[in-house]
């Protein structure tokens, strides 16, 4: 995942909320209720997998008692 480092998690949970307002909001057409519900699942999925990332250079962190190295874990660099 090749992002700029400036908030690439923050702006995919904004968009995750952006969506949730416009899904509760209940004055969304089904077609564009699937659109944002299937945005949202990959937005979610890629969150999760920023977490992961970031979870597993501070585990790593934590072993070695060292701060996080600049090496991007499994080719990916963290956008925080």
């Amino acid at each position: 995942m090749t992002e700029p480092a400036g908030g690439a998690f923050e702006q995919r949970v904004q968009r995750l909320e952006s969506i949730v307002k416009e899904l509760e909001a209940g004055s969304v057409e089904l077609d564009r209720a699937v659109a944002l519900f299937k945005e949202g699942k990959a937005l979610a999925r890629e969150c999760e997998s920023l977490l992961k990332v970031a979870q597993e250079q501070i585990d790593r962190a934590m072993e070695s008692g060292a701060a996080p190295s600049a090496d991007p874990v499994a080719g990916e660099e963290v956008p925080f």
